[in-house]
C-alpha cells in the first residue's frame, strides 16, 4: 500500500465510509457559546491545588485502574446511599455510554432512543455495532411513558437512553415516567442527567429510585457544573453488577492518575465550584424570558442553555452570528440553534448581536 493512500483507498469498515469525525466547530472567537461549558474556570486557589495533586504522580507508575478514591468521593457527591460499588468513572460520560453498549448492545442487538436529542448516540452505537433506533419526542420535546413504552414494545432494544434535560432542548422527563418506564421493561434504562445540576428541581434526579429498579442506569458528568470539561470525568452509578459489566470491557488503566488527582481536588471544593451553577441558572432564566422580546420562540430549558428559532435559514443566522464574534451551536430541529449561558459580558454581547442580526434579515 502507498505511503501517502487516502482514506478512501483505506479498507474501512463498510460503516465508517464517508463519516465525518465528530465535533462542534472550534473556533478563536471573542464569544463561545456552542459546547454548553461551564463559563467561569476554578479559582486560582483550587487550580494551584489541583496542579499540585497531579504533580505527586509519578508518570512511570500506572494509575490506580479501579479509581478506587474517586468513584469513593463521587458517591459521596451523589448521596443517597450510594456507595464506590455501584459507581463508574471513565473519560467522559461519552466513554461511560461507550462502556455501556460494549457491554449491553453489540450486533444483534438494540438502542432506542428519542429525537431530537445528543447527537453522539448514533455514533456510540455505530461503534460498538448496535443497531440505533429512535422514536419522535411529543411536539413540545418531552416524554410520557406511553411513547416510551410503546417503542420498546415495538424495537425490543436492550438499552434505553432517556436524556433529562435533554440535550439540545432542555426539556425534562418526570421522574413518574420515568419509573413507569422501569417497571415495564427488563432493558437496561440509561438516564443521562449530564445536566441535572442546572435544572430548577435538581433534587428531581432519577438516583431516587436507584434502589428500586436494578436495571437503572443515572449517567453524570463533571465537565459542566464542576466547570471541569478540561479534565474528561464522566461517571455513572447503577447496580454493583451492571459497575462490573462496565469494568469487564474496559481497557486497562483507561483513567490517568492525574485525571483522577484533579476531579478529586474538584470534589473537595465541590460547594466552591458549584457556586456558579445558580449563576448560570439565572442567566439561562433570563433567556427564556429575553429571547423572546427578541423576537425568537424558545424552548422552556432546564439546562446551562436554550433551544432558540426557528429560522428559515439556520445557517445564515448562524454564520451572521459569528461575523460578530459569536459562536453558538447549529444542530437540534430544523430551523433552531442552541446557545450557551455564559458570563454575564458574553451574554450581552450575543443578545447585541442577535438584535443586529434579526434587524438584517427581518
Amino acid at each position: 500500500m502507498r505511503p501517502d493512500v487516502s482514506l478512501a483507498g483505506l479498507p474501512l469498515r463498510p460503516e465508517l465510509v464517508g463519516e465525518e469525525p465528530y465535533g462542534a466547530p472550534q473556533l478563536d472567537v471573542p464569544v463561545r457559546l456552542n459546547v454548553n461549558e461551564n463559563p467561569y474556570p476554578p479559582s486560582t486557589a483550587v487550580r494551584a491545588e489541583m496542579a499540585e495533586a497531579v504533580a505527586t504522580h509519578l508518570l512511570n507508575r500506572y494509575p490506580d485502574r479501579e479509581a478506587t478514591r474517586l468513584r469513593s468521593a463521587l458517591a459521596d457527591y451523589l448521596g443517597h446511599g450510594l456507595d464506590a460499588s455501584r459507581i463508574w468513572v471513565a473519560n467522559g460520560s461519552n466513554e461511560v455510554m461507550t462502556h455501556l453498549l460494549q457491554a449491553f448492545g453489540g450486533p444483534g442487538r438494540t438502542v432506542l432512543s428519542f429525537t431530537p436529542t445528543y447527537s453522539m448516540y448514533p455514533e456510540y452505537a455505530r461503534n460498538t455495532h448496535t443497531d440505533y433506533v429512535t422514536v419522535p419526542r411529543l411536539p413540545d420535546f418531552t416524554l410520557d411513558a406511553a411513547t416510551v413504552l410503546t417503542a420498546i414494545e415495538q424495537h425490543r432494544p436492550s438499552v434505553v437512553v432517556i436524556t433529562t434535560p435533554n440535550n439540545p432542548t432542555g426539556t425534562t422527563t418526570a421522574l413518574a415516567v420515568i419509573e413507569e418506564v422501569l417497571a415495564g421493561t427488563e432493558a437496561i434504562v440509561v438516564v443521562d442527567e449530564a445536566y441535572q445540576e442546572f435544572a430548577h428541581r435538581p433534587e428531581q434526579t432519577a438516583l431516587t429510585l436507584l434502589d428500586r429498579y436494578g436495571n437503572l442506569v443515572v449517567s453524570r458528568t463533571m465537565s459542566k457544573a464542576f466547570a471541569l470539561a478540561g479534565g474528561r470525568v464522566g461517571y455513572l452509578a447503577a447496580a454493583p453488577a451492571i459497575v462490573d459489566a462496565c469494568r469487564i470491557v474496559r481497557l486497562p488503566y483507561h483513567l490517568s492518575a492525574q485525571t483522577q488527582a484533579v476531579a478529586l481536588v474538584a470534589l473537595a471544593h465541590a460547594t466552591e465550584l458549584l457556586a456558579q451553577v445558580d449563576e448560570l441558572r439565572t442567566t439561562r432564566d433570563e433567556m427564556l424570558v429575553r429571547l423572546p422580546q427578541l423576537g425568537v420562540e424558545v424552548i422552556d430549558s432546564d439546562a446551562n442553555f436554550c433551544l432558540f428559532g426557528p429560522f428559515a435559514d439556520r445557517h445564515d443566522v448562524w454564520q451572521r452570528l459569528l461575523d460578530r464574534g459569536v459562536l453558538v451551536r447549529e444542530t437540534g430541529p430544523a430551523g433552531w440553534l442552541r446557545v450557551s449561558a455564559g458570563t454575564a459580558g458574553e451574554t450581552e454581547r450575543f443578545y447585541t448581536a442577535l438584535v443586529e442580526v434579526m434587524e438584517e434579515i427581518r
